[in-house]
């Protein structure tokens, strides 16, 4: 069986031998206090800064899970508003949890499937930006995430990077905080979250907390930050993952970043070439410089049980649209777990399917 579901999507597969040595090495029962932990604290986090690019002045901290982060981001860097780029289900969900906390939650909103044209940003304290909606299939270029810094220097930029990661490349001099799980580019079984933010990120949440402001309890910055100066967190943390996500960092490290990267547009490419010129599918997304590299949005309309029924008889297993979409869309994952073989194997089902 392959999972092309986008979330929890194929375990990459190196894991279940990181898992046996995990248990053998006794990883599930290691105190978060213990030498043994910051060693794997330590080697996870210096491990991903290499494999992202992740500079010095930022700083990597361990929490439950992104939809957790999408909560903290608004507590601890937010004292009145916030402004959204909504294009789908997640990019509205952070967009609502801002409204849920209390804040001035601002909105720029494409239509599904499209990209964001003829707005304009007024003063904000943050600017929150969905990398890629992992809903629709939609990426958003470098280019538009990187013009905020210059346009507005004083706003925070955060980036739900969750369904793409490790694949873009970030430039961090545009860009405040980050943010993804684990259980979908990076292959592991869901239940942990990663929170990149750099200096400028815990002096808003230090200024807030000086004006007496609420940002959260044991998962607030300045809290992280002094576990993790220890290699530490607050609470238990999920060891395991913690372990396993450092192990295939560094298996993707071996096998390295640019192949990686140069894999994933390959593999998207055969993808949507196959969707263009299929009969009775298309890729969702119109305009080609937006369409994801890791989550592939199919239009299959009517077709769409047939199709997976087809290609699930074959062992592949596509994710359904989201929402309202789930009846006429199927979605597919393209993380390093999926292998160009994988790919081939797959638009090969897809071409013979009519």
């Amino acid at each position: 069986m392959i999972n092309f579901t986008p979330g929890p999507s194929q375990l990459y597969f190196t894991v279940e031998n990181h898992v046996r040595q995990a248990f053998r090495d006794g990883v599930p029962s290691l105190s978060h206090r213990s030498k043994e932990f910051e060693k794997i604290s330590k080697t996870t986090t210096d491990g991903l800064k290499e494999l992202l690019g992740i500079p010095s002045d930022f700083h990597i901290f361990f929490v439950g899970s992104a939809t957790e982060i999408w909560e903290r981001v608004i507590q601890n860097l937010v004292e009145a508003q916030s402004l959204h780029f909504v294009n789908g289900a997640f990019s509205k969900r952070f967009h609502e949890i801002a409204g849920q906390l209390g804040k001035k939650n601002l909105k720029i909103e494409a239509s599904l499937g499209d990209g964001f044209t003829d707005f304009k940003v007024g003063p904000t304290e943050l600017i929150a930006l969905t990398h890629n909606e992992t809903s629709t299939g939609v990426m958003l270029t470098m280019d538009f995430i990187n013009q905020f810094r210059d346009q507005h220097p004083e706003a925070l930029i955060v980036v739900d990077a969750v369904s793409s990661l490790p694949y873009p490349q970030f430039d961090f001099t545009k860009i405040d905080s980050l943010f993804f799980s684990v259980q979908k580019g990076f292959g592991l079984p869901a239940g942990l979250g990663i929170w990149v933010v750099n200096d400028r990120c815990l002096a808003k949440a230090e200024s807030l907390l000086s004006k007496g402001i609420s940002i959260g309890t044991y998962h607030n910055l300045p809290t992280l930050l002094a576990n993790a100066k220890k290699n530490q967190t607050p609470e238990t943390p999920n060891v395991l993952s913690i372990y396993l996500l450092g192990k295939v960092v560094e298996d993707f490290l071996r096998r390295g970043i640019q192949l990686i990267r140069k894999e994933t547009e390959y593999k998207a490419a055969l993808l949507y070439q196959t969707l263009t010129q299929h009969k009775l599918a298309d890729p969702f997304v119109n305009d080609a410089k937006l369409r994801s590299q890791t989550v592939i949005v199919a239009q299959t309309g009517m077709h769409t049980e047939a199709i997976t029924k087809h290609l699930q008889s074959h062992g592949f297993y596509p994710g359904y649209g989201y929402g309202d979409k789930k009846k006429e869309q199927l979605r597919f994952a393209n993380f390093p777990t999926h292998s160009k073989e994988t790919f081939e194997h797959l638009v090969d089902l897809l071409e013979k399917f009519s």
